[in-house]
Formats: C-alpha cells, sequence, structure tokens
C-alpha cells in the first residue's frame, strides 16, 4: 500500500534539495526519495531535471565523492567502490571515470601498508598461511589479484 502524501511540487522540491545538500546523492537515491514522499512519475522527472540544472544533483561529482571517500577512509580497493557504486545506480561511466582518478601511487602503497598490517596481525600459523589469509583479507577490500600478488612478494616477512 503506498501513502499518497500528496505535497506540493514547490515543496518535494525543497525537501529534495535538503537532501542533497545534506551529501551528495546519486540519481537512484533521489527518485527513490522522491517517490517515498509520493512524488509521482511527472512530479519526480520534473524535481530530478530541477535539481541537475540547480547542481544539486550531479551524478559525476557523486561517484568522484563516493570512491575518494571509500579509498581514503575505507581503503577499499577499485573492484568494491565499482560494485557499491552500481548498486548505487551509477553509469558506468561516471564509475570509470571516478576509479580513474584514485592516483595509481598512492593506491598500490594503500595496499602495500594493508598488506603489511595484516600480515604483521596473524600470530599463528606457517608463512603460507599468514599470506593466504592477506590475500583473502585484501580480496574482501576489494583489490585486484595482479596488485595482490605484487604486495605479498613485497612483503616485511621477518
Amino acid at each position: 500500500m503506498h501513502l499518497s502524501l500528496n505535497l506540493s511540487i514547490s515543496v518535494i522540491q525543497r525537501k529534495a534539495k535538503d537532501y542533497c545538500s545534506y551529501q551528495e546523492r546519486s540519481h537512484a537515491e533521489i527518485i527513490k526519495k522522491l517517490y517515498s514522499l509520493g512524488a509521482r512519475k511527472t512530479e519526480v522527472e520534473q524535481v530530478i531535471t530541477w535539481l541537475i540544472e540547480e547542481n544539486y544533483l550531479n551524478e559525476e561529482r557523486f561517484a568522484l565523492q563516493f570512491a575518494r571517500g571509500k579509498f581514503n577512509l575505507k581503503k577499499w580497493g577499485r573492484i568494491k567502490i565499482k560494485q557499491a557504486l552500481k548498486q548505487k545506480g551509477v553509469n558506468s561511466y561516471n564509475i570509470n571515470l571516478a576509479l580513474d582518478k584514485i592516483d595509481e601511487n598512492t593506491y598500490i602503497k594503500t595496499l602495500e601498508k594493508l598488506a603489511n598490517k595484516k600480515f604483521a596481525s596473524l600470530k599463528a600459523g606457517t608463512l603460507m598461511i599468514k599470506k593466504m589469509k592477506t590475500i583473502q583479507y585484501l580480496l574482501q577490500k576489494g583489490y585486484e589479484r595482479p596488485v595482490i600478488q605484487q604486495a605479498i612478494l613485497k612483503l616485511d616477512v621477518h
């Protein structure tokens, strides 16, 4: 059952603007929010257009900020960032643009730091087991196998 709130277009616009002003949003998030406010399809289209024109909604900006934040704060790899952006309905062009903005040297250094920290934290097990657990951890963080393998070769195992 859908509850119709019968809000005016100006009220819907203000609520959508406030929602976008709080933090960057994807188009899919805004569309979901507008429907939750009881907006009809024509109103959703109208508000989305207005938000874009007023620069409250910019999916490229959202993708860039999302990727930068997940990499810098949560140390996610490109695979995990890409999956999360896809789940948020971001198009491939903006996903690739955001991933390309991650500095390669910083990416590799972050991966190596994570690998060394994880490896050092593992107390029990043979060298091989500790390396396998470190690889599994890095895969879960969303890093690619080839760069993980390079990081594992550089591990400080002493």
